[in-house]
């Protein structure tokens, strides 16, 4: 039953930019296309970067300027879990009286997972919460000395050339070095570097020396730092957390947004929530028989209307030269009745005690009826005595009405009613191995 659970045994088709087959959880709908989309055949913009641990939000500008990283944060060397900051008192002399110390709280680094803490590397407490104040500070100096200097650029319009070229611009356009009429092109020579005869020398104990792992850093942590690469564990120093991105998904075809977060990094709401999910009918595998070579065998499959309007489907073969069918193994008796879902409702899809609808189902087709779900008999005829999985195609047709079209004037002066409009998915099943 697990198995039947996985997502990647029934794929829709999406034909966009490129032809994918995807599970619906991981596809998108554009109301004003009324077209699958997919991550391929949208455009990505990023809206905002946040910390994820301390859920601090900067624009993409600041973001650039602290080179995508977290002035606060900090990930751990060895294991790269969040470092967290532990307080603990030493002993200090006193500023009127060296000759007495007394207790004064320092603040280091720890990992609660490997358990490293920057005293493993002989970095010294601060005296502060915030590591690195000093470091901040000079580097927001820094920071604003470079707005200082762009605004400069763009008052004295010397901010186009630091620009960004177009697609098929030359280079020298960048820099304002284009070439006057006549004048030719100047070829530049570069010298290869010449390999260098001696060596530095190993040390004389390289081969012989007995090797200690917990003291030798593992290739993932040298790759993590590549300005250091340490080779010891002694070398290791924390690094500032990585920022992440909240991003906002396009349509490329009628550049409506499909995905559009909230900005602060707190909320999982979405302004905009465009998942296929909430408007394309699920179908999904119940139960399998044994499948046999050229034997028929009914399968239960199962139909959820995610829309709060009853839907009326249609289900299909692929004929024999589809040229989206190129992936099934067995052939296909679908009903010859329509089907019809209830539309979904959270109030009665939990009610144990609402009455059912009437529609007047076939048993040979329906097998049962469930608020805004049914199960439905399909009949499977294995063709090819593969190693794989059986696979199957079909064509699903569905009416919906699109609510985000915009009315028309006569619409606008009557009633407002909206149109109805019929779409067409692909859907391939993989139904298991042929049984033994």
């Amino acid at each position: 039953m697990a198995s039947l659970l996985q997502p990647v045994k029934v794929v829709y088709l999406v034909k966009g930019e490129k032809r994918i087959r995807s599970p619906l959880s991981q596809l998108y709908f554009c109301r004003y296309c009324c077209e699958l989309r997919s991550l391929e055949c949208v455009s990505h913009e990023v809206d905002s970067h946040y910390c994820p641990s301390c859920l601090e939000n900067m624009p993409s500008a600041e973001a650039k300027l602290k080179k995508n990283r977290c002035a606060n944060c900090f990930d751990c060397p060895c294991c790269m879990h969040t470092l967290s900051t532990r307080a603990t008192n030493i002993p200090a002399p006193l500023p009127d009286d060296p000759t007495k110390t007394a207790m004064k709280k320092a603040y280091y680094l720890a990992c609660g997972f490997c358990r490293w803490t920057s005293r493993d590397v002989g970095m010294a407490d601060k005296s502060v919460g915030r590591w690195y104040v000093s470091i901040c500070g000079l580097y927001k100096k820094i920071c604003q000395r470079c707005i200082h200097m762009f605004s400069d650029y763009e008052k004295y319009g010397l901010g186009t050339r630091l620009q960004r070229q177009r697609t098929g611009a030359p280079i020298s356009s960048l820099a304002g070095l284009s070439l006057q009429q006549g004048e030719e092109k100047k070829e530049i020579f570069i010298e290869p570097a010449q390999a260098l005869d001696e060596v530095e020398p190993l040390p004389e104990d390289f081969y012989t020396r007995p090797i200690s792992l917990p003291e030798v850093t593992t290739l993932r942590q040298r790759l993590l730092q590549p300005d250091f690469q340490p080779a010891d564990v002694s070398q290791l120093h924390p690094r500032h957390k990585h920022l992440l991105i909240k991003r906002s998904l396009r349509c490329r075809k009628c550049e409506h947004n499909l995905i559009k977060p909230e900005f602060n990094p707190t909320s999982i709401k979405f302004k905009i929530h465009m998942v296929a999910m909430s408007y394309i009918p699920e179908v999904r595998i119940m139960s399998i028989p044994n499948l046999r070579l050229m034997k028929e065998s009914q399968v239960l499959l199962t139909l959820t209307n995610p829309v709060e309007n009853i839907t009326h489907i249609t289900l299909s073969a692929c004929e024999e030269e589809d040229p989206d069918d190129i992936n099934s193994t067995a052939k296909v008796i679908v009903p010859s009745k329509e089907l019809i879902l209830a539309g979904k409702d959270a109030a009665a899809e939990y009610d144990e005690l609402a009455e059912p609808q009437d529609f007047q189902d076939d048993p040979d087709v329906v097998a049962f009826r469930k608020s805004n779900k049914i199960g439905f008999f399909l009949k499977v005829i294995p063709q090819k005595e593969d190693d794989g999985d059986v696979t199957i195609a079909l064509k699903i047709r569905h009416d919906f009405r699109n609510l985000a079209a915009p009315l028309k004037s006569s619409e606008e002066a009557g009633d407002g009613a909206v149109d109805v409009i019929w779409l067409m998915h692909h859907v391939e099943l993989r139904l298991g191995p042929l049984a033994s």
